[in-house]
């Protein structure tokens, strides 16, 4: 199997359009319908999956995703987390529980808002296993070997976490990264990047903030994602440098 890194959703928390259809100022184009962040790894016949976004057994569908062995969570808001529940059946199907990984803040959150998952409540079984990330992980399957590096970056009030994984690093909600942490960003093939508005926001970068980082960092390609209704596809890709794009939900690289 091939190694390949997908951007399942790239919308904001409440993806475009919305439930009311509004589209803010995305023109009718594929590439601006967003369902909300989470990401898909394949190494080989190991698959691990950023986070649950609500949307996920749509993401998974489409994807053509039907393995699961691993979670990594980047933080506990819902439009990371809600579609947790949608992975019974790889506990089904794989006759075990399914590790997932986040950091302290994180799994007490997800233990607390999603407790039947965790322990055994009314006749159901538990279907995951929580495990705490600091610094470190290596997540393997048969002969492969996914090494993950985690990192606090800051979201708003809380600490949510950065990834970096065979030298891509994901960061899906962040308005900064803390300096003594930028290091694990520099001179990666693929960095996505939060990027939520044009205008500035408490919890998130814009676009200018977005851009700054890329020019620290510099990656050789960088894709922005969790990205809300002012910013349509098209018109935010005639006027990024070369080597920035906007994600769309199904891009995907080999790596």
């Amino acid at each position: 199997m091939k190694n390949k890194f997908t951007i399942l959703g790239c919308g904001s928390s409440l993806g475009s359009p919305w439930i009311t259809n509004y589209k803010g100022n995305l023109k009718k184009n594929i590439k601006n319908q967003r369902t909300r962040c989470c990401a898909h790894i394949q190494k080989g016949n190991l698959s691990v999956l950023i986070d649950t976004s609500p949307d996920i057994k749509y993401q998974f569908l489409k994807n053509k995703i039907t393995e699961l062995d691993s979670i990594i969570y980047t933080h506990e808001h819902a439009d990371q987390t809600a579609g947790i529940f949608e992975m019974r059946p790889f506990y089904w199907k794989n006759k075990s529980k399914i590790p997932i990984y986040g950091s302290l803040r994180t799994i007490k959150a997800l233990k607390k808002s999603y407790e039947f998952c965790f322990i055994e409540k009314h006749g159901y079984k538990p279907i995951m296993k929580a495990n705490i990330i600091k610094k470190n992980l290596i997540i393997k399957k048969s002969k492969f070997k996914l090494s993950i590096k985690a990192f606090d970056v800051d979201h708003g009030a809380i600490k949510a976490t950065g990834y970096v994984m065979e030298k891509i690093g994901y960061i899906s909600d962040c308005h900064n990264v803390p300096k003594k942490n930028i290091k694990y960003l520099k001179n990666l093939n693929y960095l996505i990047l939060d990027c939520l508005k044009i205008n500035k926001h408490p919890s998130h970068f814009n676009l200018e903030s977005a851009l700054n980082l890329v020019k620290l960092t510099k990656p050789k390609k960088a894709f922005l994602t969790n990205l809300h209704t002012d910013l349509d596809y098209f018109k935010l890709k005639n006027s990024l440098p070369n080597n920035v794009y906007p994600a769309y939900d199904g891009l995907s690289f080999k790596f």
